[in-house]
């Protein structure tokens, strides 16, 4: 590939569009605007901030409302449902109950695109601000529950679904399935999809976008599924601000926190990837497929 060539279509003929970028995330406290005007340098001019619980649901609305081009998703991810389990002031239930109607609430609020990032998570975290986290048939229980309250609430408002799969494929798959009436008519992706020849069938019969991430840039894996991946479900993303491309991943100074600016070396990677057809026509197509997501002209 040339890349000032490719650099220069992506700039200047598509406008690019992080589908997942945790601008509400500590690691970009104080260099937001920075963080923003580059990724508008660069071409990324559309952003999707993600929610993992109800504080960072909050921030990102706020963002959105401040930003041209930046938009919401609002959701407690799986790994937070451990905030729920350990209550103490309420029952459990009560507090499921308190923080889905904090998300409901948000939903109504402009600029919010999508719930999530919702779904289920089995990964034992090393670093989590929970004590003792451990994976039982309680906690996974109450993602479950807490999971399809947050479909039926993006099913009700008509919202895009952001899923969050983390080993948790059956579980996830078998939920889906048996609430086919919860993701009919509503778009969905795969937030940083595993590759599993699984959730790639299961997308391709459902119709459900899959988000790929820096990790396409250095994992042999990764950019084998993406060939099989077709070209109508492909969105890209970057995790924002963890999952950094390489090369940067390899230097300190730009390990840490990565950026939406940084989407431009994923999408030259997917054209590569992608490459029996013209650029142009693999950018556009995503491009397309981003807006169809999230319902943005």
């Amino acid at each position: 590939l040339n890349t000032r060539y490719t650099l220069q279509v992506l700039r200047y003929t598509f406008i690019m569009f992080d589908t997942h970028c945790h601008l509400n995330f500590s690691a970009f406290e104080g260099i937001l605007e920075k963080v923003v005007a580059e990724a508008k340098k660069a071409g990324v001019e559309k952003i999707v901030v993600p929610g993992t619980d109800v504080e960072t649901s909050k921030k990102a609305v706020e963002i959105a409302q401040k930003f041209d081009g930046v938009y919401a998703a609002v959701g407690i991810h799986p790994h937070h449902v451990k905030e729920i389990q350990n209550a103490k002031l309420k029952s459990q239930n009560e507090n499921l109950k308190l923080k889905i109607g904090e998300i409901e609430k948000l939903i109504k609020k402009p600029k919010v695109v999508a719930v999530g990032e919702i779904g289920l998570d089995k990964h034992i975290y090393q670093k989590t601000k929970y004590k003792n986290y451990q994976i039982d048939d309680e906690f996974i229980a109450l993602q479950k529950e807490i999971f399809l309250a947050q479909l039926k609430l993006a099913k009700k408002y008509k919202k895009t679904i952001i899923i969050h799969n983390r080993e948790a494929k059956n579980d996830l798959l078998e939920i889906l399935t048996n609430n086919q009436s919860l993701i009919t008519n509503n778009s969905l992706v795969f937030h940083c999809c595993e590759p599993d020849d699984d959730l790639l069938n299961f997308a391709k019969q459902n119709n459900i976008y899959i988000g790929v991430d820096g990790d396409v840039t250095y994992d042999i894996k990764k950019q084998e599924f993406v060939k099989k991946i077709p070209l109508k479900l492909l969105v890209l993303e970057t995790d924002s601000p963890f999952l950094t491309p390489a090369p940067l991943r390899k230097n300190k100074k730009t390990r840490f926190p990565n950026t939406p600016k940084n989407l431009v070396i994923i999408a030259k990677k997917i054209v590569e990837i992608k490459g029996k057809k013209a650029e142009k026509d693999i950018l556009k197509k995503i491009n397309e497929n981003t807006n169809q997501l999230f319902m943005i002209i």
